[in-house]
Formats: structure tokens, C-alpha cells, sequence
């Protein structure tokens, strides 16, 4: 049997703002953007290049649900972020307003660095080593 995780829902409070966010902000690309009820769209984004999960866009919808956003997790980092050049994506992202919650720094599996997106959800940016990529 072959499975994999294919969408991870994020909860949102508008679907054109974060559209506009991962694009610009963190350059994902726009998978699919659909209507699948009166109200309702199936938003997905990935990374470039990516060959991991998409991220489902989903606004909330209710106060239950948004009241989840930007902390899906209880204030844990939610998301990991590989990238094969740490310190463009960095720069980059420093450049477009990104806040990191601290300095970057060198683990036994990379280079990371924690931030937060537009929402408060906490992201891992890693360059991970050869032997962690494996």
C-alpha cells in the first residue's frame, strides 16, 4: 500500500488575502482556486517546486474555526519549510516583512529558523542536511 498527505487545511479569515500572502509574501504558487459551494472555494498553494502537501486555504467558518486561527497548533510550530538555499529564502523573506521569532541557527538536521506567518501560525524555514534529507 502507497499513502501519502496529500492538502493540509489552514484556517483563514479571508481566501483572497491569503492568496495574496503566500504568492507575494512567501512565493508559493496558486494550485487551484475553485468554487465548491455558494460562499465556499477549494484554494490550494504550494511551495515552487514542491513535492510535498499542498496547503488548503480554508476560510472559517464560524467563530469556533476562527477562533483556531493562527494557533492550529496551541502556539507550537505547525509548518516545516525545506528549501534548498537558507539564507536567499531568508533574506528574502526578511526583505518582504517576514517576522522570525529568533536567529537563525545550525542543527544536527540543518539550518532553521522559526517565523511567523500573516495569521500567527509558526513556521520551521529549514535547509535541511544531506543525512536529515534521507
Amino acid at each position: 500500500m502507497t499513502q501519502s498527505i496529500a492538502t493540509i487545511s489552514l484556517v483563514v479569515p479571508d481566501y483572497d488575502e491569503a492568496i495574496a500572502y503566500y504568492i507575494a509574501v512567501l512565493g508559493f504558487v496558486l494550485c487551484e482556486d475553485r468554487a465548491v459551494a455558494p460562499g465556499k472555494r477549494w484554494v490550494t498553494v504550494a511551495p515552487p517546486g514542491g513535492q510535498g502537501p499542498r496547503l488548503l486555504l480554508a476560510r472559517a467558518a464560524n467563530e469556533t474555526q476562527a477562533s483556531r486561527i493562527g494557533d492550529q497548533t496551541g502556539g507550537r510550530v505547525f509548518l516545516f519549510l525545506h528549501t534548498d538555499d537558507f539564507r536567499r529564502d531568508h533574506a528574502t523573506y526578511l526583505a518582504r516583512g517576514v517576522m522570525f521569532v529568533g536567529e537563525p541557527r545550525t542543527e544536527s538536521y540543518g539550518t532553521v529558523a522559526v517565523f511567523r506567518d500573516r495569521y500567527g501560525n509558526l513556521w520551521d524555514l529549514i535547509e535541511p542536511t544531506d543525512a536529515a534529507d534521507a
